[in-house]
C-alpha cells in the first residue's frame, strides 16, 4: 500500500550514503553519458520556461535544457552527482541553479512551468511514491507540464524499480493531471530495459 508521508531524516541520510556510494563505486548504470533522446525529441516542440529536474544525476538534460534557455533548477541528493554537473555546466558555459539536498525537502519559491522526470521517480522506494507524486504536483503552476519517462523493467525489486502503467495512471490521477491520448515514447536502454515517455499535465 502506498505512503503519503516524504522520507524522514534518517531515510534522507541513508539515501544520501546510498547514492553517493554508488557514484563512488562508478555503478551509475542509468548515465547515458548525453541528454536522453526522449528529451531531445521534445524540446522540438518546447519554448524555454521554468523548469525542475529532480535527481539530474550528472544533468546532461540539465545543460542542454539551459544551453537551449531554459531557466534550469537541478536537485540531486549526491554530492559527486552535484559536482560532476557543476562542472559541465562550467565547461559549457551555462547556467542553472543546481541544489544538493533531499528532494523531498525542495520548496518552491515560484511553481515551476515544467518538470522533467527520467531516472528520479524509478530510484525512489515504492512506500514514498505517493508523496513524491504530491511534490510533482505541488511543484508545478496549474497547466504545467511533467515530461515524464517511466522505468519498465518487468522485474521485482530495485532500483531501478519498474513503474507499471497503471500504477502510474493511479499515482498520477485524472483528478490532478491530464494524460494525453497518444502513444508514450518508447526509450531502450543498453541493459535491456526501457522507458515510456508521456507529457502529463497538471490539471
Amino acid at each position: 500500500m502506498l505512503e503519503t508521508e516524504g522520507r524522514n531524516a534518517l531515510d534522507a541520510m541513508a539515501a544520501l550514503r546510498e547514492w553517493e556510494a554508488r557514484y563512488q563505486r562508478g555503478e551509475t548504470g542509468w548515465d547515458r553519458g548525453s541528454a536522453s533522446p526522449a528529451l531531445m525529441q521534445w524540446l522540438e516542440h518546447m519554448e524555454p520556461c521554468r523548469v525542475l529536474v529532480p535527481g539530474c544525476g550528472r544533468g546532461y538534460e540539465v545543460v542542454e535544457l539551459a544551453r537551449r534557455g531554459f531557466d534550469v533548477t537541478a536537485i540531486d541528493i549526491a554530492p559527486s552527482a552535484i559536482a560532476s554537473l557543476q562542472s559541465l555546466l562550467s565547461r559549457e558555459q551555462v547556467h542553472a541553479r543546481v541544489i544538493q539536498e533531499d528532494l523531498f525537502t525542495h520548496k518552491a519559491e515560484h511553481a515551476y512551468d515544467m518538470l522533467y522526470e527520467q531516472t528520479c521517480l524509478c530510484a525512489i522506494e515504492p512506500k514514498h511514491r505517493l508523496a513524491y507524486a504530491h511534490l510533482c504536483r505541488d511543484w508545478l503552476r496549474p497547466g504545467g507540464r511533467m515530461f515524464a519517462l517511466f522505468m519498465q523493467t518487468g522485474k521485482p525489486g530495485g532500483p531501478p524499480y519498474h513503474c507499471d502503467l497503471l500504477d502510474m495512471r493511479h499515482l498520477f490521477a485524472e483528478a490532478s493531471w491530464l494524460w494525453p491520448d497518444d502513444a508514450p515514447l518508447f526509450v531502450p536502454q543498453s541493459s535491456g530495459r526501457f522507458e515510456l515517455g508521456y507529457v502529463l499535465t497538471r490539471i
